[in-house]
């Protein structure tokens, strides 16, 4: 008799029936690709913004737009030297030097110069170079960038005259393209020399003379071009996207976190998008 008051009161709580669970779950998916629209629809709009300034505009004001681009080439290149360095030994270390050793216990070890291209030259180099960059510059930039416009300082420069996208973009946009490239070369060399090193002192019976000969018949022109094309085109999609996120939208202090967090999931997507088209490429070569 206690549990009557209770009992009656769950009978009147009804579940919840599959109709109304399937239209709940279909808002969810449609608020989910309106948003997945607009961020396509403003990025697109704010790459070729930002294209289009870079080539009507790159030689205006040079003497303090230049500089600008040497500064980020120093902040996202040479700045990051040292992780880079520590990056591609472990790099050596862990895919060239083991791969080369376990080549070497089955008799393959002819297939070194093939597998070092593929997987170091083609994917590893150019991707973990891309996600080092976004992680170390990338997130500052959101950061810088937002709280600039949190704190009206962008509206100053358009009071001023000044074009915010060719002050604050466009040195951004080519000083990552410039530096993931060089950085890519550099965390290539270094990984395929510090792995024959690795593997060397592993008493492999391979000779320098043969590994690096391997290596320059594996390589064709097309990686070069190739390489040189998806670490530029990797630098601007990350300068892109951080830089939509801080500078294209108004912000407020408390958003610039989240905004940070929605640039490097982005540019991790599109990077790995760009990159799946890049593997199609070699593919089809």
């Amino acid at each position: 008799m206690e549990n009557a008051p209770l009992a009656a009161n769950l009978s009147g709580v009804r579940a919840p029936s599959p109709q109304r669970f399937v239209h709940s779950y279909l808002n969810w998916i449609g608020r989910r690709l309106i948003r997945f629209t607009n961020t396509v629809h403003g990025l697109g709009a704010f790459a070729l913004i930002t294209m289009g300034v870079v080539i009507t505009k790159f030689h205006v004001a040079s003497s303090v737009v230049h500089p600008l681009i040497r500064a980020q080439i120093h902040r996202a290149g040479v700045g990051l030297l040292t992780i880079v360095s520590f990056i591609a030994l472990a790099l050596g270390l862990v895919i060239i030097g083991q791969t080369v050793s376990l080549l070497s216990r089955v008799g393959a070890t002819n297939y070194a110069g093939i597998i070092m291209v593929t997987v170091v030259v083609r994917e590893l180099g150019p991707l973990i170079t891309a996600l080092l960059v976004l992680a170390r510059v990338g997130t500052a930039i959101v950061i810088e960038l937002g709280t600039a416009r949190a704190l009206g300082e962008v509206e100053a420069l358009e009071a001023l005259g000044i074009d915010p996208i060719h002050y604050l973009v466009v040195p951004r946009v080519i000083g990552l393209a410039v530096s993931i490239f060089a950085l890519t070369i550099y965390l290539i060399l270094i990984a395929l020399f510090s792995g024959y090193l690795f593997a060397f002192l592993q008493d492999v019976p391979l000779r320098p003379g043969d590994y690096f000969s391997q290596l320059a018949g594996s390589l064709r022109w097309e990686d070069f071009v190739l390489l040189a094309l998806k670490t530029f085109a990797f630098g601007i999609i990350i300068a892109t996207v951080t830089c939509y996120h801080g500078l294209a939208r108004p912000l407020r202090i408390e958003e610039v976190a989240n905004a940070t967090t929605r640039a490097v999931v982005e540019s991790v997507v599109v990077c790995t998008l760009l990159d799946a088209v890049f593997i199609v490429v070699y593919l089809v070569m």
